[in-house]
């Protein structure tokens, strides 16, 4: 595993990983992860940076670590993941999402969005999805004007919602997701193997702000052969 700008680093990517894994039954309550040198040598990092992820699963409630005997998986409600609204996962469960920035513009609202925000312009965000390191998914994602002038494609984190909260102040406290049979836009990549205009699922979500605002409209297409729509209720 590798790490670069705007990406989570290392041992948080292992995190999340190990966070969307227990969500999908990949791993389960109790299970005995190998030993740490085994798993080091698996995850092609050192030693010292999968203890650093250990650390973080334990303090999050994620992990037993039992002296002499080895370390546990703890299955829990509330891993405090930062991919806790990111609905989507690999068709076998699980999978690290990341994201390629395709473009960034601050422009005028799109008039087929549903009503957001407070001023007349929006930062349109379009971004190429990977899960587990396989393309599923493009987004087009509004950013209501107001929160920032500008926004530099380099700066963006991999997780939209943890660049919000970090850099502008704005926590996304829910989203209203809507699904229905969309269309793959002209603008899509070549890497994104489904043809424009093809029929796709396609998720209309509306994110609100920790003080009630509605912040951010995105449309995400997904490709149907890669990634599934997962909501768990706890």
């Amino acid at each position: 595993m590798r790490s670069s700008k705007g990406s989570l680093p290392v041992y948080l990517q292992i995190v999340e990983t190990v966070v969307r894994d227990v969500a999908a039954g990949r791993l389960i309550d109790g299970e005995k992860l190998p030993p740490e040198r085994d798993m080091a040598k698996d995850l092609g990092i050192a030693v010292g940076t999968l203890r650093k992820t250990l650390a973080e699963l334990e303090s999050r409630g994620l992990l037993e670590r039992i002296q002499g005997s080895g370390n546990y998986i703890r299955a829990i409600n509330d891993p405090q993941s930062v991919y806790a609204l990111f609905r989507l996962e690999l068709i076998e469960g699980g999978g690290l999402p990341t994201a390629e920035v395709l473009s960034v513009h601050r422009e005028t609202k799109d008039p087929t969005l549903p009503s957001f925000g407070t001023s007349p312009e929006g930062h349109r965000i379009r971004r190429l999805r990977r899960i587990g390191g396989k393309v599923a998914a493009i987004e087009e994602i509004w950013l209501d004007g107001s929160y920032v002038d500008s926004i530099v494609a380099e700066d963006l984190s991999e997780s939209l919602y943890l660049y919000y909260r970090t850099q502008l102040n704005l926590w996304i406290a829910k989203a209203e997701d809507y699904i229905d049979l969309g269309h793959v836009p002209d603008w899509k990549p070549a890497a994104f193997r489904p043809a424009a205009g093809d029929p796709l699922p396609h998720v209309l979500r509306i994110s609100h702000s920790h003080d009630g605002q509605k912040a951010e409209v995105s449309h995400t297409w997904y490709d149907h052969t890669i990634a599934r729509y997962v909501s768990r209720l706890r």
